[in-house]
């Protein structure tokens, strides 16, 4: 082997086969090229590494890091903007213009979206397969059309064919709703900016693809760069624009985490997939409050409101058995009465269980340490179980008081009154923490049939001298320790 020194010379290696006699030909030449290097790239977060790792460094998520060959160049920059157009404009002097929002047709979406669907807007609607994300946008694009005004519904996933299919079982057949088959953004760009329908969903990003990217549609890149040009027609046209996506096993919308940052509303579809009943989770709003419920039931015909929620979540035959509450817990605005569930039993087989269904299983190890150690319950060799009623998930602390009184309940073999609820917060040292809006919990509470509801002390100690005492038909009682709310709530044995 001989490398070329000649300055300037090009890098290649001279190999020869054979000794060469004089007048033979000239020596092969072989170039060695340099390997195409390559990336792998986390599909949760986009995190890019030279090598494969099992666990992401960025985000922490396992097996996320796929093999990807390197992007082509970018595009050239567009043409440098006028003057007047990046030139700062004094807050007072921006014009304030209400956002226009049109009904969707259902009462309980409309409050997760804070009053209807924002023109110019960009919602994500997660959940998982089979819960009803395309039949609730499928709905809500034939009440737009069936209002007078144009729909376009994008058929990436499914064939025209079988989105008529639906839309004969839901009662949807409206000459103003279009389906558009189309699988790349470029052309669902145009479409919408020659149309300029009033809602637009894309059905589902994880299947758009765009040109402008080399990867397979469903990768970081394509629904990053896709979501961009959506968001970006949405804004000019002032087009309000509904993206289906799909979920991870973890429980998150699949793609990056900035397609949920880029968008303007976050919904997520939870529910039991053995129940007919379905809630509508806001995650993210920009025009509206966050945490927002609502409540759907699925039929043959749709999903369908369900006005009073907190029924569902009641059993008839609360109050007969030991161990079970009820908690007022605020979802949004709208408060809920739940019914909580605990099942205490000696423990057989080696370390004792806790176990929660719809409770957060850290905070009941933290609510059976202080039923040890504050309210000297002997639960050190006894196996928990909790549960929340109808498949509803408990993530506000208020909802800590009545978690622990149902264990009490359960353990001390003493029903806790039947027309009794309860709100608060428990702390470490076994006191109950003010909770806020509870004139609004009581006020549901009473609307519901509950003659007493236990709620925790004002934050300066004493009966706090609010709306909550002048509701007729309920009577609020104070606690100020959870050993004196557990002799409140139960009855004597």
């Amino acid at each position: 082997m001989a490398r070329p020194t000649q300055p300037g010379a090009e890098p290649y290696y001279v190999r020869w086969r054979h000794p060469v006699a004089p007048g033979a030909l000239e020596p092969e030449r072989k170039t060695c090229m340099p390997k195409q290097a390559t990336k792998f790239t986390c599909q949760q977060c986009g995190y890019e590494s030279a090598k494969w790792m099992g666990r992401c460094p960025d985000c922490g998520a396992w097996n996320t890091l796929v093999e990807a060959p390197p992007e082509p160049a970018r595009r050239a920059a567009p043409a440098a903007l006028s003057v007047e157009s990046v030139t700062p404009v004094p807050l007072p002097e921006v014009s304030a213009v209400p956002a226009a929002r049109r009904a969707t047709g259902s009462d309980e979406l409309d409050r997760v979206l804070g009053g209807g669907l924002t023109a110019g807007s960009l919602a994500l609607i997660g959940g998982e397969p089979g819960i009803g994300k395309s039949t609730i946008m499928l709905m809500v694009a034939g009440h737009i059309a069936r209002s007078g005004a144009d729909a376009l519904y994008i058929t990436a996933e499914e064939s025209p064919q079988q989105v008529k299919l639906r839309a004969e079982r839901l009662g949807v057949m409206e000459p103003r709703l279009y389906l558009l088959p189309a699988t790349e953004v470029e052309a669902i760009v145009e479409v919408i900016e020659r149309q300029r329908p009033a809602l637009v969903v894309v059905d589902s990003i994880q299947t758009v693809s765009t040109s402008q990217v080399s990867s397979s549609p469903g990768s970081v890149s394509q629904v990053r760069e896709c979501a961009l040009q959506l968001m970006r027609v949405a804004k000019r046209t002032h087009t309000p624009v509904c993206l289906i996506g799909h979920v991870t096993k973890e429980g998150s919308v699949a793609g990056p985490r900035t397609l949920e940052h880029m968008v303007d509303v976050v919904l997520y579809l939870e529910g039991e997939r053995f129940h007919t009943y379905r809630l509508a989770r806001g995650v993210k709003n920009r025009f509206g409050a966050t945490n927002e419920v609502g409540v759907f039931e699925m039929r043959g015909d749709g999903m369908v409101d369900v006005p009073n929620p907190s029924g569902l979540f009641l059993s008839e035959s609360r109050g007969q058995a030991t161990g079970s509450a009820v908690v007022v817990s605020m979802e949004g605005t709208r408060p809920l009465l739940v019914e909580t569930q605990a099942l205490v039993t000696p423990t057989v087989f080696g370390a004792p269980r806790q176990t929660a269904t719809g409770f957060d299983r850290n905070r009941l190890q933290m609510l059976l340490a202080v039923l040890i150690k504050r309210a000297g319950l002997g639960l050190g060799s006894q196996d928990v179980y909790v549960n929340v009623a109808g498949g509803f998930e408990l993530n506000e602390p208020a909802v800590d008081l009545a978690v622990a009184v149902a264990i009490a309940s359960n353990f001390l073999e003493r029903r806790v009154t039947p027309d009794l609820a309860l709100v608060g917060e428990v702390g470490l040292g076994g006191e109950l923490r003010a909770v806020p809006r509870l004139a609004q919990r009581v006020r549901e509470a009473a609307k519901l049939g509950f003659h007493k509801i236990i709620a925790p002390p004002a934050r300066g100690g004493g009966a706090p001298s609010d709306e909550s005492q002048r509701i007729e038909g309920i009577r609020t009682l104070y606690a100020p320790t959870l050993s004196a709310a557990i002799e409140m709530a139960l009855e004597s044995g």
